[in-house]
């Protein structure tokens, strides 16, 4: 089977770069078929080592921070913001870079391209405010 069964309230707690305990949470809601994704996403993205895990029976990848925050265009909800402007906030992404690969990825989008074309710029506006801060 290509499933995976996953629990219902997947949490992964780390320490962030400055010490401070976060949560990772799973977004069961999520389909990357829906969103906005870069057709190279994939392989620019990173496969993860996890113990227990055997990659060969399950790659976990980490998509880079550029294709995250393009891949929350999309939806561009309150926490997808909230997860870009922190992007940002941390040297991650840029808007000029973000506006350049989130372009090339409408081309194969299927939705309101207008809605996502303003979401594109709110979050440059939003990269730029959060840069400052």
């Amino acid at each position: 089977s290509a499933r995976v069964l996953l629990p219902p309230d997947l949490e992964v707690p780390f320490m962030d770069a400055d010490g401070k305990p976060r949560v990772l949470y799973y977004d069961r809601q999520y389909n990357d078929t829906l969103a906005l994704m870069h057709e190279d996403a994939g392989d620019d993205s990173r496969s993860l080592k996890l113990d227990g895990i055997d990659p060969a029976l399950l790659d976990v990848r980490l998509l880079s921070p550029l294709d995250l925050a393009v891949s929350k265009l999309s939806r561009f909800a309150e926490h997808d913001q909230a997860d870009i402007a922190a992007l940002a906030r941390n040297g991650l992404i840029d808007s000029a870079t973000l506006k350049t690969r989130a372009s090339e990825a409408l081309t194969g989008y299927v939705g309101d391209l207008r809605r996502v074309r303003t979401s594109i710029n709110l979050a440059c506006r939003l990269i730029e405010a959060a840069r400052k801060s």
